[in-house]
């Protein structure tokens, strides 16, 4: 047992990860590739000669005005700096939009786009946002991006949705959102088409060209317009919204496509042979079997060179274009011919909370193989940066599916495994230096990032409210601690003299039968309490719209009472530990594990 009289370290705020002046998964501190009063869809390619290309949609004015165009920008430093764009449409002409970037296996440069070659600016009359309507086209350049090509339009088979769109199919409205991938021995990108203006009954595209790593005349590439017959990707019980299909290939052969709704959930879909046809989509699910959970905002996929998978999400069931901050990775596997997905992590986080800017989606995910190092490109709608993501982050993801050596011991500053110790129902904390003031300092709010997290193993024998499993306040309420409530759930409460930051597991994980696993995590980084429950992280479920919760920016001292003790609940609380910042999710699963295999 480790000496647990050092359980104060716990309450010092700003530590390790913690005690570093920056946060690689702060936004602000990514590489800015361009800013405008407009720019969405930084999509990357790595060139032969290690020049990073980025393609992205941009204009002077908000998303949808005039000026809307594509254009291109180089780095030959990994993203530290970024060449003026270069048109690969003009500003003055028809607006020209979700420009997708694809490298041939001879260095050609294609970039697909959408383009308004009718320049349908009205609907009954009225004049529209006309970003999504047209054609769909590619201009392609031999020198990485510093010229192109003219532009070359591609034959998008009319279909049921353009027929019974409100222009009778005469104009398509369409877009895509993900980057063309190697399938086989040609290429393929997903689309969505709208059967209704504006935004309005979706449905998944595909578009796959056989020849494209072989033939160089534009005029001779083969074109094909997938699923075969007249109806795309969809699910008719799943609404209107189902749109920003984006896909990879398996190890298998078989095609996975991921896709956004409007039900708070992330949907997929199969397919055995090459597109020609998809299975009903359904939901994106955990390895424990729950559904991801993705507002209506980019559901983006990429397969690695490790053969291994990410999904880019934000982890909460809203049905509208908020709350796109912050961001989630999760790491996914193949098994039994089937992606199961892992835990999630904070991959991005901003400070700034608004709509207007604070909201940040469209990613793409570059690899540095000779290094083993990645890159997450995104787009506040007003600025695009990129920003390394180190590997053991990713690592940690897959990670989760594999059975851990050991727990985790970085951090970790406290360890009770004697129940007897537990049992007294008080741990007494004297003869440390105290921080500051009188009294222990928990939290300092101010303090740039830094977290702790408590993990317990117990056994509540009943969930009456306000039963308390631990508690470390003061007489007028400062402290930490951590009560039963609700429908088998506990809670924490985070308090200053002032008012308390509470936040509880998610409703029903627990039970009076089994011995529970949990990890309660804040990080004082994106300002979250999150809860591990059993190896999974807590999402809400069907009860409520986000498993998390952010904290105010300035959250205050807390302090612990003056005689330094903690309240223990005696025979409840099995085992104890405690680390002096936040753990990731996965080391958090992690330990579950371990503790689950022990």
């Amino acid at each position: 047992m480790r000496n647990y009289l050092t359980l104060i370290l716990l309450f010092f705020f700003q530590v390790n990860l913690s005690t570093q002046s920056t946060d690689y998964r702060k936004i602000e501190t990514g590489f800015p590739i361009y800013a405008n009063g407009y720019i969405d869809q930084p999509y990357l390619v790595v060139l032969e000669d290690k020049t990073w290309l980025c393609v992205f949609t941009t204009g002077s004015a908000e998303e949808g005005l005039g000026g809307q165009h594509i254009a291109a920008s180089r780095s030959k430093d990994k993203g530290k700096t970024w060449s003026v764009p270069i048109p690969i449409e003009p500003s003055s002409g028809p607006a020209a939009s979700w420009a997708m970037p694809y490298l041939t296996d001879y260095g050609r440069v294609y970039a697909f786009y959408i383009y308004n070659g009718d320049e349908v600016a009205e609907l009954d009359g009225e004049p529209i946002r006309n970003d999504m309507l047209g054609w769909y086209c590619f201009k392609y350049s031999e020198d990485g991006g510093l010229t192109w090509s003219e532009r070359n339009r591609i034959p998008v088979r009319v279909t049921a949705a353009d027929l019974g769109n409100d222009f009778k199919g005469k104009t398509q409205i369409m877009w895509g959102i993900g980057k063309p991938v190697d399938v086989n021995d040609g290429m393929m990108f997903g689309f969505t088409k709208l059967g209704k203006y504006m935004l309005d009954f979706g449905e998944g595209w595909f578009m796959y060209s056989d020849n494209i790593n072989s033939e160089k005349n534009p005029q001779n590439l083969n074109w094909k317009t997938l699923p075969d017959g007249e109806y795309g990707v969809k699910h008719p019980k799943y609404g209107s919204v189902q749109e920003e299909h984006n896909i990879f290939q398996l190890n298998s052969g078989e095609l996975y496509c991921m896709y956004r709704t409007q039900l708070g959930y992330a949907t997929q879909s199969y397919s055995n042979d090459a597109g020609k046809s998809w299975s009903m989509p359904d939901l994106a699910t955990y390895i424990d079997g729950r559904p991801l959970k993705n507002s209506r905002a980019c559901p983006r996929i990429w397969k690695c060179s490790n053969d291994k998978y990410l999904f880019w999400y934000h982890n909460h069931s809203g049905d509208h274009f908020a709350s796109r901050n912050p961001a989630w990775l999760s790491g996914g596997i193949e098994k039994d011919g089937k992606i199961i997905w892992s835990q999630p992590e904070i991959v991005l986080y901003g400070e700034d909370y608004s709509y207007e800017s604070g909201r940040f989606s469209y990613p793409d995910l570059i690899e540095d193989i000779d290094n083993g190092t990645y890159w997450v490109s995104q787009s506040s709608k007003v600025e695009a940066r990129i920003h390394p993501i180190p590997a053991k982050i990713l690592d940690g993801l897959w990670g989760q599916f594999e059975r851990p050596k050991d727990r985790v011991e970085e951090g970790l500053v406290m360890e009770i495994l004697d129940t007897a110790i537990l049992n007294k129902g008080i741990v007494k904390i004297e003869g440390l230096p105290i921080h500051h003031e009188k009294g222990s300092v928990i939290i300092k709010g101010m303090e740039e990032g830094g977290g702790m997290t408590v993990e317990m193993s117990l056994k509540p024998r009943d969930f009456s409210h306000g039963r308390m499993i631990l508690d470390t306040r003061s007489i007028v309420g400062s402290g930490i601690y951590i009560q039963t409530t609700g429908y088998r759930q506990i809670e924490v409460g985070v308090c200053n003299t002032e008012y308390c930051e509470t936040w509880t597991t998610d409703p029903g994980m627990l039970d009076v039968i089994n011995e529970h696993h949990v990890s309660l995590i804040i990080d004082n980084g994106p300002k979250t309490i999150m809860w591990v429950v059993d190896g999974k992280l807590c999402d809400g479920g069907t009860s409520r719209q986000f498993g998390w919760k952010r904290y105010p920016r300035f959250i205050g001292t807390v302090k612990t009472n003056k005689k330094n003790e903690m309240k223990v609940m005696p025979e409840e609380v099995l085992s104890l530990r405690v680390y002096d910042r936040a753990l990731q999710v996965s080391e958090a699963v992690s330990n579950h594990n371990f503790w689950l295999n022990r």
